[in-house]
This record gives C-alpha cells, structure tokens and sequence, in this order.
C-alpha cells in the first residue's frame, strides 16, 4: 500500500510538472505571438505613413507646380482679352488644373493647410480674372497667402 502510495504521489508529481511545463509553454507562445503582432502593426502603420507622406509631397508639389503656371498667366494678362485669345484658352485650363489641385489639398490635408492654400487660390483666381488695380504688383499681391500656404505645408510635413 506505501509502495502503490508513493507510485501515486510520483504520478501526481509528474503530471503536475506536465501540467505547469504545458502552462509555461502556452504562455511563452503567446507572448511570443502577440509580440510578433506588435511589430507587424508597427511595420504596416510605419509603411502606411510613409505613403501617405509621400501622397501628400505629390499634391504640394502639384499645387505649387500648378499655382506657379497660373502665376505666369496672371503675369502675362492682357487688358483686354476674348474667350477665344490663346491667353483666355490657357488661362482657363490651368486655373481647372488648380481648382482640383485645391480640393486634392483639402481632402488630403488639415483644415489650416487648405485654408491657406484656398486663400492663396483665391488670390489667384482674382489676379487672372480681374487683374490688379494699375500700379499694384503681381508679386506683391500674391506674396502673402503663398507664404502662409507654404508656411503651413511645412508645419504640417515637419
């Protein structure tokens, strides 16, 4: 009866040991596996902030790209001009091209940055169309909000 007491105690012992040797294992594992998750997050959230930064270098360089053509109309305006004018016909086409560039910066962008890029639009948009009273510089006028938009831009790029 000792000798079958004993046989029982070493069985308990040892399944005991299975048991608590199965619990570290199945511990470690997990650990193990939600650490790997982790850093998978990680690597895809680093990967999609890249692209998005990469998106967003893409349409600044658009919209200044864009804003600088529509500076060159603004610049060579004439007086007086018709719908049919070569001036008029690129004048329009690139002023669509900004417009879109315009709302590509609202979607992608925060609210202060397309403030300022609007603004700088706007500016624009009155330059070609309108003109600028006699004496008053392109340049001049259009400085500011341009300024303000880049500053913006950067701020947000870091």
């Amino acid at each position: 009866m000792i000798a079958m007491a004993g046989q029982l105690w070493v069985s308990l012992i040892s399944l005991g040991g299975v048991v608590l040797g199965g619990m570290l294992s199945y511990l470690v594992q997990h650990r193990t596996q939600r650490s790997a998750e982790r850093a998978e997050q990680q690597r895809q959230q680093i990967a999609l902030s890249e692209t998005r930064r990469t998106e967003r270098l893409a349409l600044l360089e658009r919209f200044i790209e864009v804003s600088a053509e529509v500076e060159r109309c603004a610049y060579t305006r004439p007086s007086e001009w018709e719908d049919t004018d070569a001036w008029y016909l690129t004048s329009r086409d690139v002023m669509y091209r900004l417009w879109v560039a315009d709302r590509l910066i609202r979607i992608q962008f925060p609210e202060p940055v397309h403030d300022a890029a609007h603004a700088h639009f706007l500016d624009l948009n009155r330059t070609v169309w309108h003109g600028l009273p006699d004496g008053e510089s392109v340049r001049d006028y259009l400085e500011d909000h341009r300024l303000a938009f880049l500053d913006a831009a950067r701020a947000v790029m870091g």
